[in-house]
């Protein structure tokens, strides 16, 4: 199941900043016809701290019914309380989402301790697969390696980790002391190539918002081991991958979908648009891949 690139899909808004459903539904649409392997919902990228419980699930209930069939749904769900990580992991799970992803507790700054509790107990509340993701530049707090040990070994539905350490070496570590117990999904879009040859599976992106067909065909042929063709289409992309990310990538991908009529241009507060020089970076790197 976690091969492959799945999409950490924008939750589109209107101007009034209501969920905007069927922009929501072309995007998905847009997603499934690019050929990802999964969506995920309710993420960063999808400005999940902005939604209340009741639109969280909603977006995932949205996302498995247009997925049903065609692409894994794997559904954000993560919460610095471990308490209402588990409410919505419940709910995710009854909603049909084929997984769950929980983000390493942000802003409390919890001990590794606590974070093997955290895991280990939404792990057990729920029977679907659980995703990992690990991301300290944004939680304050690093998942160590022995934590994750501790982890897999009580809660065998943790199944993968979404790494976005930016640290290849973190990746290799993991693969190389857990094997197959444990599917690596690269969480930043520039590290999919390295990160796949050290073990990795595939990537949770938030390029294939705008180029799922790209991204797909990129992350394919790393997994096929063609090493001279993997890294040219990697290195094709990289320049887009670098200016997405001069602000937060949320920012980029809601502009550019825009741009090609899928959503307004819209986030919610705190986010804000792409500022004019973060905007024009990555316009002139999203038309420089038609040459």
């Amino acid at each position: 199941m976690f091969e492959g690139t799945y999409t950490a899909v924008v939750t589109p808004f209107t101007t009034s900043g209501a969920i905007d459903w069927s922009s929501f539904d072309r995007i998905l649409a847009d997603q499934i016809a690019g050929g990802v392997a999964g969506i995920v919902p309710c993420g960063t990228t999808g400005e999940s701290p902005t939604l209340s419980s009741d639109e969280q699930l909603k977006v995932i209930t949205r996302t498995v019914s247009a997925a049903r069939g065609k692409a894994n749904v794997i559904a954000g769900v993560g919460s610095s309380s471990t308490a209402h990580a588990v409410e919505l992991a419940k709910q995710a799970e009854g909603a049909g989402a084929n997984a769950v992803m929980i983000v390493v507790p942000y802003y409390n700054k919890p001990t590794q301790e606590g974070l093997v509790r955290h895991f280990v107990g939404v792990a057990k509340a729920v029977q679907v697969p659980i995703v990992v993701y690990n991301i300290p530049g944004r939680s304050a707090v690093d998942l160590g390696v022995d934590a994750m040990a501790r982890i897999l070994e009580a809660a065998p539905n943790v199944a993968a980790t979404k790494e976005a350490t930016g640290n290849v070496l973190r990746a290799q570590q993991l693969a190389a002391r857990f094997g197959d117990r444990l599917a690596i999904l690269s969480g930043d879009d520039a590290l999919t190539l390295p990160m796949i040859a050290v073990g990795a599976k595939g990537v949770i992106s938030v390029a294939s918002n705008v180029l799922p067909s790209q991204v797909v065909h990129a992350t394919k042929l790393a997994l096929s081991g063609d090493v001279g063709l993997a890294r040219a289409a990697h290195l094709r992309l990289l320049p887009f991958y670098e200016a997405l990310f001069i602000e937060p990538g949320v920012a980029g991908a809601k502009a550019l979908l825009a741009h090609r009529g899928l959503c307004e241009n819209v986030l919610r507060e705190p986010m804000t648009p792409l500022g004019d020089a973060a905007r024009k970076a990555l316009f002139a790197a999203y038309e420089g891949l038609a040459k």
